[in-house]
């Protein structure tokens, strides 16, 4: 199975042209020269113009223009644009410039890169999940560079980015040359994309060994042994660091026709998108896996699935559908492509949502060009470029249909064009026109999704008698003439999927489109991001969820209480169910709780106390950081070393045998006191606190809780110090509370 050029194929009017021509308004309204600042501030050479703020300018210095690179490169294939080629040329030229400059193969936007890269060359390295000697994820950063160089290369035939990538890998595998496996491992508990896959590249571009050796050695062994037992470690895990580990897993896996690590691949694959996972195929809380018989924390979280997990998890499905050439892949691939990745993008505004939570009457965050540099805005511009990247595949002859999108592909090679109109999901049918140079003798093989009953395939008209086995090629075989079509009908049912935890929260499905309810419009704080540090996250209150709407019914018959209405809406009592993809501007409804009376009111009588009790000391807070948890942290300016993290007692934490500090606000001064949570017992005779420099004593609250009055500065720099290498305890929250 192989996937066609994303230049042969090339979307026609629809929700997915919609969201490719905002994306590319949001691609030209970045500045080129603004993204090239950090690179050539490393590189001392001078500025064109100031860098981004945000995370541009925060640590993550660089890594949106590596982003722009693959987006650049993705859309001037997709759409033929020639501003996209032009702006290809230019940044791919600005940074050849800088490694030029540099002398050594490097280039990269991380502060004070130089002096970084030395000491990890010498074998002088501190690391956690996200930071490496106190420097943010440098690898994961420089891992955008070295794929935007080969998406810069492999989708717009850019021979000037081939040089720069190799070059840039030469001086990497110098870099780490010194280092023993043990460091490389310890190198790679932070945070580092897909380097290893990476390197992969480097190989098929190159067939240069060496490469592919130091794909091996970049690919982390904590994360990999455990996929080869078939042991699930994932629970606790920031999971966005994952899912790149496991692509170039899959890759090595294939170019090493290696079982055991392509096992591995699809075990995580499996345990990611069927337990997981929710309807709309995002995952994660927080950023991290949750457990997979627990959803509470999602359904209670503003912080829901992040958009970069679903752009990985879509890229890994199609490496493994393409490789395996399992027909299941494809029914994940679609469902979180019209449900996550459609959705995360505004359609007519612009901009990219980071979290989609799925607690009820919530919603979600635009990022605006000008002051957003998330990660979620470098995999968003790339997200809306490629969506023809699997509608279609093909073997050496026969084409196969994988998507129901109005498109148009071109298969040169074959003098075959293949037209396919569309009105799908708010229609039932698809229509399949052939341009033919002559006629052929191939096989058109149409995919029956999962989710499609009743399903009838015409060739001119004519009926045929084919295969229609679920999430499998209905195939037609035949000798084609210019001008032939194929239409395909079927039907699509509701249905109610429920959370993999087992609880009795559910979501309306239609075929695999994820119904939603607005609900309101009230209090929607920064719904489109300034250019603070937490711009990404919701603001506004949460509302509480024993007020959610629920479902209920003494029969169990809960489908029953949704009615047909039309173009994709149901009515719901007084809600009206839709495409969670249209759902924008507003708070929302995914998830509903199924009930019988005697259950609902039982539920709503003990979940009123605890809401409230959750609700109010929200209220109270002014500021908190939870610890071991990555954006968290970053957001709080975590520093700190010998220090571990982990998950236990449905909690992240931090401990250290020297010291961890935060950065906390105690805006307007409202904050009375400072509380710090821990999972073990306090020793005080261990620990020294430090608050803005000055050694504080704090009173115990309990033998798990410390309350230390808040200072006078609106900034509470907090630094704790363990006694003589002794381990502190496990720290998983600070907050600032009013009183």
């Amino acid at each position: 199975m192989q996937p066609f050029a994303l230049q042969d194929v090339k979307l026609s009017k629809g929700i997915f042209k919609n969201a490719q021509e905002v994306d590319l308004k949001y691609i030209l309204a970045l500045n080129p020269d603004k993204l090239l600042a950090p690179y050539l501030m490393d590189a001392g050479l001078p500025l064109k113009a100031e860098r981004y703020g945000n995370w541009e300018s925060s640590g993550l210095d660089g890594h949106i223009g590596g982003h722009y690179l693959s987006a650049l490169a993705m859309m001037y294939a997709s759409t033929s644009n020639a501003e996209m080629k032009t702006r290809l040329q230019y940044m791919v030229g600005e940074l050849a410039r800088c490694q030029a400059k540099n002398g050594n193969g490097y280039v990269g936007g991380i502060p004070n890169g130089k002096v970084f890269w030395e000491r990890i060359h010498n074998g002088d390295i501190d690391g956690s999940s996200f930071g490496l000697n106190n420097t943010w994820v440098p690898l994961y950063n420089i891992h955008k560079l070295f794929a935007g160089l080969r998406d810069a290369y492999q989708f717009a035939d850019n021979q000037q980015a081939k040089q720069v990538f190799i070059g840039l890998g030469d001086w990497f595998a110098e870099l780490i040359k010194p280092l023993s496996d043990e460091q490389i491992q310890q190198v790679l508990r932070t945070e580092h994309g897909g380097m290893n896959e990476v390197f992969a590249d480097l190989f098929i571009i190159t067939k240069d060994k060496k490469y592919l050796d130091l794909a091996h050695k970049l690919s982390h062994r904590n994360l990999l042994n455990p996929l080869l037992a078939k042991q699930d470690k994932l629970t606790g895990l920031h999971a966005n660091t994952q899912i790149p580990k496991v692509i170039g897993f899959e890759k090595i896996a294939k170019l090493t026709n290696n079982a055991e690590w392509s096992d591995a691949a699809q075990y995580f694959w499996k345990n990611v998108s069927q337990t997981r996972s929710v309807a709309f195929g995002g995952n994660s809380v927080r950023e991290h896996f949750n457990p997979t018989n627990d959803f509470k924390k999602m359904l209670e979280s503003n912080q829901g699935p992040e958009t970069c997990n679903s752009f990985n998890i879509l890229r890994l499905s199609m490496a493994l559908f393409l490789d395996k050439n399992d027909i299941s892949y494809l029914d994940f691939y679609e469902r979180t492509l019209y449900n996550h990745i459609l959705s995360s993008q505004h359609p007519e505004k612009g901009g990219f949502v980071y979290f989609t939570p799925i607690r009820p009457n919530h919603y979600r965050v635009y990022s605006q060009p000008s002051t957003s540099m998330w990660c979620c805005v470098g995999s968003g511009i790339e997200n809306h470029t490629k969506y023809g990247e699997l509608i279609y595949s093909h073997s050496d002859k026969d084409i196969f249909v994988n998507l129901f999108i109005p498109s148009v592909l071109n298969w040169q090679e074959k003098g075959i064009q293949l037209s396919q109109n569309t009105d799908f999901p708010y229609k039932n049918n698809s229509e399949l026109v052939l341009k033919l140079a002559k006629p052929q003798t191939f096989s058109l093989n149409i995919r029956c999704p999962k989710w499609a009953e009743s399903v009838k395939v015409r060739v001119n008209g004519k009926v045929q008698t084919i295969n229609d086995q679920p999430s499998a090629y209905m195939s037609l075989s035949r000798n084609w003439k210019n001008g032939d079509k194929v239409s395909i009908e079927f039907e699509m049912k509701t249905h109610l999927e429920y959370l993999p935890d087992g609880s009795n929260w559910a979501a309306f499905v239609h075929g695999p489109i994820v119904l939603a309810a607005k609900t309101s419009t009230e209090d929607l704080k920064g719904l489109f991001a300034d250019d603070s540090r937490m711009g990404h996250e919701t603001k506004g209150k949460l509302f509480p969820i024993n007020k959610a709407y629920a479902v209920v019914d003494d029969s169990g018959n809960f489908l029953s209480k949704i009615k047909p209405h039309k173009n994709l809406r149901f009515n719901l009592d007084s809600l009206t169910l839709q495409p969670f993809y249209e759902i924008h501007d507003s708070r929302y409804q995914m998830y509903f709780q199924t009930f019988d009376k005697k259950a609902y009111d039982t539920y709503q009588s003990n979940l009123k106390q605890k809401e409230a009790e959750t609700l109010a000391i929200e209220a109270r807070t002014v500021d908190k950081v939870n610890c071991g948890e990555q954006q968290p942290e970053v957001d709080h300016s975590y520093k700190g070393e010998k220090s571990d993290v982990g998950y236990d007692d449905e909690h992240f934490w931090r401990n250290t045998r020297s010291y961890i500090s935060y950065q906390l606000q105690n805006h307007q001064k409202v904050g009375k006191y400072l509380e710090i949570s821990t999972l073990d017992n306090i020793n005080s005779d261990n620990i020294q606190i430090f608050i803005n420099d000055k050694l504080i004593e704090p009173t115990k609250v309990d033998n798990k809780t410390l309350r230390i009055n808040a200072s006078d500065d609106e900034a509470i720099h907090i630094k704790i110090m363990a006694k003589n290498n002794i381990v502190s305890p496990r720290f998983y929250q600070f907050r600032i509370l009013k009183e």
